[in-house]
């Protein structure tokens, strides 16, 4: 099978500098060297076979049973073979059975994407098609699976098909309706048509294209005339492709008004009430009444409605008992009237009354703008699902989710123009989705222009952020800066989730506008309505496009097009209302102030951030200052944060900061980090001899270099190796005096000394955060002075079908000495026992009181309390402190490993419950000795609760060792619930990679 060419194999080679300048000296040679590469140009555009069309013709019978939900259908297709080639097979398209199975092409983009609702999905919401029995010209034929896609089906002709003939192939068919989780289905008795029939794939000039169903990448299909019959309850009201052939049907439809519906609620649910949601709302009923969930009962009668159509590639439709129906119509230039209808749910008619005027607008537009719309129907369907879409299909496009009569009109002027780029310039959208949704996106932001549609936001918002199409220009740019953009000329299903709106949408418009630009707008213009004129009911590629606009304009458009399958900021984009304008080459950018953030006018501006910060541990109790940044969109090279904060309690300055550059590429190390972070806090407190307050503190500065590695567009895989060196100081207590304080006598410090270490930490990191299953691990080496450490940490986690999971966390870590000397080390030995703030020996965790548990003078200055049940989770992730017990740490000079589990719990409750379950066991090498203080293996488990999204999390110990038991009997204070009870505070939790994991933070 030949593979469709990408548009720089069509591209042609400038002239040799050598003959550019031959034609500078004979004035003969430019007008020769123009008609050369012309007429080189014309040989080089041409396709690699002549192009054909393959031509099907469609009746098909069907009957909707909205008990089951199931389809019961007859199709007759006359397929004619238009190609020079005998067909001995046709790939079918079965797209119902993308929905069978957890193991399709469409599950497993689905899941890619984020969204594990069909994975888990029970098999009563799952769909398919069977009961198939093809037939060609009479003769039984046999069908063949695809290799490796459930949705496709080799059908073997009994004789083959030679070119210039063609063949009836019949067939029965069985569909079971899915729970519309993608563009189709159904959502209780309301129900979405779509990609519901056998349908053969596509045979042209580079052969077949046969395709699995995709929920990113859209469809390619043969040209024909459908006839089609839907049998289904009488009071059903049916949106589809085509024109309606039952003229009593038609009246009965329109006469489906707000009013009349809601009449006919009071009369089915007697006692019910229809609420208005307000005055602004001229009518329309609260989606939060129990009318979004009624269905009056399907009439015992049946009807057949008959829709026809030709020249289409696809057949859609909609029923639902609760549409109400608008019409408006339009006269084209040539005379023919358009009737234009929307369908929608009476409690949405707040945003959808009047909206067949928007639909009326969209079509006076792209007729102008492109060229005439063939057909006499156009429509637009309110379909009640779950999420937010708008989806094309020919003559008719559904949309959920729109919040505003604007965000309504720019959904249906944008799926409306579908039926000029998809439904009648029916291009590859799947391998070349730019033709499609770039095109049609560069006229929506014509549309945009020409009838100065308001896009404000509320106030807040409007000041902070760009408008809606500007903040696509933001997405963009920021994609490309830190190289993570991919070209335009991509196929569908190889474009990262980002990546596909942002480049085959919105930077195809831009470069649209740049042919424009380059073109002049009247012939651009021209050349476009010569393109849908040319190529309208057929196929075109992307070099049809290229050889054409190079016909029209009679220049070399080599340059331009070559941008296609680019990366990079190669193509003009601008605000909204300067697209048509060049920036000027350099633009130096102004630095500006600003609060808490803002991402508009972000092409002019530096922005530098500035607003209050605050802080809190025991020492130096409430802590005020400033926080200041440049983190925004496009992620600069150089970024800062930097938070100074003064201390109430110890009268001194802190506070934390990062500072970095990064350098980004396209190739196998993708980002570059060199940078440095600051902290400085208080970690212990107490009072000298004279009463007055004196301080513990420490300071780190901590120089790292970074190298991430790349990986496919849509792999949730990042990987980097970190080399960085903790350079610590500390301020310790020193020279303690005995003096009485409140009738006792204690220890006291009265001066403080420094002492200052090193740790050198080179770590290799793996995350891989898919919604299924995510992942993540490290290796990480510590050297510092007399010793080393290596250490593996993993987690993963593995989903529930109905949410949650359990998540496994694995721990391991070899520990040594490069000398005799072990006094060194003993702080940096690797336990079982998760570990306490003194244990945090590179001050990389936050912790309400450091030293809590093991301050000095705890009398004189009382700081135990709830911090000193706080713990990291670390090492080997014991959930127990018992502090005073040393030798139950579960400490090692040698080696340590540990498991510890949580899981969610069942879904047993009226609402979800942030508690779990956990588990923790480990062993280490000591416990294997002969004259071991401890069993071999330790153990904690009890009830977790998980809040702010695990960042904060209380542990209840409920089961452990004996030993444990046994020490804490001896401290019946300690052995009491509540003091028994640890936390943790994991602020590495809140991670804006995990919101936008494809542009840098």
């Amino acid at each position: 099978m030949k593979s469709s060419p990408s548009v720089d194999e069509f591209q042609n080679e400038v002239p040799p500098s050598g003959v550019r300048g031959l034609s500078m000296c004979h004035s003969a040679f430019p007008f020769l060297i123009s008609i050369l590469t012309m007429l080189f140009s014309t040989s080089t555009f041409s396709q690699s076979s002549p192009y054909f069309q393959q031509k099907v013709d469609y009746n098909i019978i069907v009957s909707l049973n909205d008990t089951a939900h199931t389809l019961d259908g007859y199709i007759s297709m006359q397929y004619q073979n238009n190609s020079p080639d005998t067909l001995h097979y046709i790939w079918f398209h079965l797209w119902p059975n993308a929905y069978k199975n957890d193991r399709t092409a469409f599950s497993d983009q689905f899941l890619e994407n984020g969204k594990t609702n069909f994975y888990f999905s029970h098999e009563d919401k799952r769909g398919y098609i069977n009961r198939l029995d093809f037939k060609v010209d009479k003769v039984t034929a046999l069908m063949q699976d695809h290799p490796q896609q459930q949705d496709i089906i080799k059908l073997i002709l009994p004789k083959p098909l030679a070119p210039g003939t063609s063949a009836k192939i019949e067939t029965a068919f069985h569909v079971k309706l899915p729970n519309n989780v993608s563009r189709g289905g159904h959502q209780n008795q309301s129900y979405q048509i779509t990609q519901w029939y056998p349908k053969p794939a596509v045979y042209d000039q580079y052969g077949w294209h046969e395709m699995p169903y995709l929920d990113q990448g859209e469809f390619y299909s043969e040209f024909g005339n459908y006839r089609v019959q839907i049998t289904l309850p009488k009071n059903y009201v049916v949106a589809a492709t085509g024109e309606l052939q039952n003229e009593d049907e038609q009246q009965w439809m329109l006469s489906r008004t707000a009013e009349i519906w809601g009449n006919e609620f009071r009369k089915s649910n007697p006692g019910k009430k229809l609420k208005n949601t307000g005055a602004e709302d001229q009518g329309s009923y609260s989606s939060k009444d129990s009318i979004t969930k009624y269905f009056s009962p399907s009439d015992s009668e049946l009807k057949t409605l008959e829709f026809a159509q030709d020249n289409i590639h696809d057949f859609a439709w909609f029923a639902d008992k609760r549409f109400v129906v608008e019409k408006d119509s339009l006269q084209s230039a040539t005379g023919k009237t358009i009737n234009c209808f929307s369908y929608y749910l009476p409690f949405h008619s707040a945003t959808w009354k009047n909206s067949s005027a928007f639909i009326k607008k969209s079509i006076s537009f792209h007729n102008e703008a492109v060229g005439e719309y063939p057909y006499t129907h156009a429509s637009a369907v309110d379909i009640d699902v779950k999420y937010s879409i708008g989806m094309e299909y020919p003559m008719i496009t559904s949309i959920s989710g729109v919040k505003t009569r604007t965000e309504l009109e720019l959904t249906i002027e944008h799926e409306v123009g579908h039926n000029w780029f998809y439904g009648i310039l029916a291009s590859n959208e799947r391998l070349h989705p730019w033709m499609d949704e770039g095109m049609n996106s560069y006229y929506d932001n014509r549309y945009l222009l020409q009838y100065k549609t308001d896009t404000a936001k509320p106030s807040f918002m409007r000041n902070h952020l760009p408008a809606d199409e500007e903040m696509l220009d933001l997405l963009l740019n920021s994609l490309i800066k830190v190289k993570k953009d991919q070209p335009i000329e991509t196929p569908s299903e190889k474009f990262s989730e980002l990546n596909y709106g942002a480049i085959a949408y919105h930077k195809t418009a831009l470069w649209m506008k740049q042919l424009e630009t380059t073109l002049g707008k009247p012939l651009f213009d021209s050349l476009m309505h010569e393109y849908y004129n040319r190529w309208k009911f057929k196929h075109p590629y992307p070099e049809d496009f290229k050889n054409l606009v190079q016909e029209i304009s009679q220049q070399n458009v080599d340059a331009i097009f070559s941008l296609l399958n680019q990366t990079g900021d190669n193509i003009t984009h601008s605000k909204l209302n300067d697209r048509l304008d060049q920036r000027p080459p350099s633009v130096r950018k102004k630095i500006k102030i600003a609060s808490f953030f803002s991402l508009k006018d972000s092409e002019k501006y530096h922005y530098i951030f500035v607003s209050p910060a605050i802080g809190y541990n025991y020492y130096d109790k409430f802590m005020a200052g400033i926080l200041i940044h440049n983190y925004t969109l496009p992620s600069p090279k150089f970024r800062f944060i930097l938070a100074p904060l003064y201390a109430t309690n110890s009268k001194q300055f802190n506070g934390i900061g990062n500072i970095n550059y990064s350098s980004y590429s396209y190739k196998r190390i993708s980002k570059i980090v060199i940078g440095a972070t600051f902290a400085r806090f208080s970690t212990n407190q107490s009072l000298d001899t004279s009463g007055n307050k004196i301080f513990e503190n420490f300071y780190k500065v901590v120089p790292y270099l970074q190298f991430h590695f790349r990986h496919p567009a849509r792999s949730h895989i990042t990987s980097w190796f970190d080399l960085r060196t903790y350079l610590i100081g500390q301020q310790n207590f020193n020279r303690f005096e005995y003096k009485a304080y409140s009738d006792s006598t204690f220890f006291y410090p009265t001066a403080t000394s420094r002492s200052d270490y090193y740790i050198n930490q080179l770590s290799f990191n793996v995350e891989n955060s898919r919604v299924l299953y995510p992942y993540d691990y490290q290796l990480k080496l510590q050297q510092g002075k007399g010793f080393y450490r290596f250490d593996l940490t993993a987690d993963y986690l593995f989903n529930y079908s109905k949410g949650g999971g359990l998540q496994a966390r694995l721990f391991a870590s070899k520990f040594g000495y490069f000398s005799n000397d072990h006094n060194n080390g003993y702080q940096y030995r690797p336990k079982l026992l998760a570990a306490t703030g003194e244990e945090d020996y590179t001050y990389s965790n936050y912790f309400l009181g450091r030293t809590a548990s093991t301050a000095v003078a705890q009398e004189p200055v009382k700081n135990l309390g709830f911090g000193a049940q706080q713990i990291m989770i670390r090492d080997g992730g014991l959930k127990l402190r018992v502090d005073q017990f040393g030798y139950l740490q579960g400490a090692s000079e040698n080696w340590v490993a540990a498991l510890n589990v949580n899981t969610t719990l069942p879904n047993i409750f009226p609402v979800k419950l942030p508690i779990r379950l956990f588990f923790d066991i480990g062993t280490y090498a000591e416990g294997w000795k002969e004259n071991a203080t401890t069993s071999k293996f330790l153990y904690v488990g009890g009830l977790q609760l998980s809040l702010f999204k695990n960042v904060f999390n209380i542990y209840a110990p409920l089961v452990y060792n004996k030993e444990f038991k046994d020490v804490l009997k001896t401290d019946p204070e300690r052995n009491k619930f509540f003091k028994k009870l640890t936390f943790s505070i994991n602020v590495q939790n809140i991670s804006f990679k995990k919101i936008f994991p494809q542009i840098s933070f």
